[in-house]
């Protein structure tokens, strides 16, 4: 039989979070031998950001001492999903994950990657989270080339990071946006908010679910105007602690802030 030659750029990667569905082109390097990129530590290290990970977990596990079983948790920016199958993993019986992807390619293995680990209470939305409802012309890299994928900004500027190849305007897709407040869910235990430099506008379409909920959160920072997110979480009675590139922030009346230090 003629097989059409074609290229083959997504693999199964048996690493310590279970298999996983992994671009071998998912990385950028920043000399010959230091590079980064979610795929670069899988294939480097067999682990992805495994501190923040383990934050994640420990603070699903908080929620469910104080609140109970129905823990939901938002994994907004997902990528290929480790932290959504990690948090699966740890609420198997407690609670459900929702993941959220806005890269179509990326999205697809973020869904073969819960179905393959079983994590049957999580599920995958392919689209943008922001400030409302509608859509979003977002950039679409060549996943057959290296660059760092998730490290793609849905809104390019001048100042977007170089990921590792050049972005072509005219290879944008137009993608569903929704906000947290229109999925109306009855409870929200933890967010984790990694959308490149959109985080203001993912927090602004989820104002209401946070007064309602409360929830704690976990907010890259490195992108996004952070005297502009301190003071959104400051107005809002929220504790903040540095982690890492992110700002984990804790509402006062949370019990789990109790068992916080500025190293969780």
């Amino acid at each position: 039989m003629n097989y059409v030659k074609r290229p083959a750029p997504f693999v199964l990667l048996s690493s310590s979070h279970g298999t996983l569905i992994t671009n071998k082109n998912d990385y950028r390097m920043i000399d010959a031998n230091r590079g980064f990129g979610v795929g670069y530590q899988l294939f480097n290290q067999g682990c992805f950001d495994p501190e923040e990970v383990g934050i994640a977990v420990k603070l699903l596990n908080m929620r469910h001492q104080h609140f109970g079983n129905g823990v939901v948790a938002l994994d907004c920016g997902a990528n290929l999903g480790v932290h959504t199958v990690e948090w699966a993993k740890a609420l198997y019986g407690k609670g459900r994950v929702i993941a959220f992807e806005a890269q179509e390619r990326v999205y697809y293995a973020l869904a073969g990657n819960i179905a393959i680990n079983n994590c049957f209470n999580a599920s995958a939305i392919l689209g943008a989270l922001g400030s409302s409802e509608g859509f979003l012309d977002i950039p679409v890299p060549n996943y057959l080339q290296p660059a760092s994928f998730g490290s793609l900004e849905l809104r390019q500027t001048a100042k977007s990071e170089f990921i590792g190849q050049a972005i072509d305007p005219a290879n944008n897709q137009k993608v569903r946006m929704l906000s947290i407040d229109s999925l109306q869910l009855e409870r929200i235990d933890f967010m984790k908010i990694d959308v490149e430099g959109m985080e203001l506008e993912v927090l602004a379409g989820a104002n209401n679910s946070i007064a309602q909920h409360k929830p704690a959160m976990l907010i890259e920072s490195i992108k996004t105007d952070k005297p502009a997110l301190l003071k959104f979480l400051e107005e809002r009675d929220y504790k903040t602690f540095p982690v890492g590139i992110n700002i984990l922030a804790v509402h006062s009346q949370d019990p789990t802030l109790q068992q916080i230090s500025t190293k969780p």
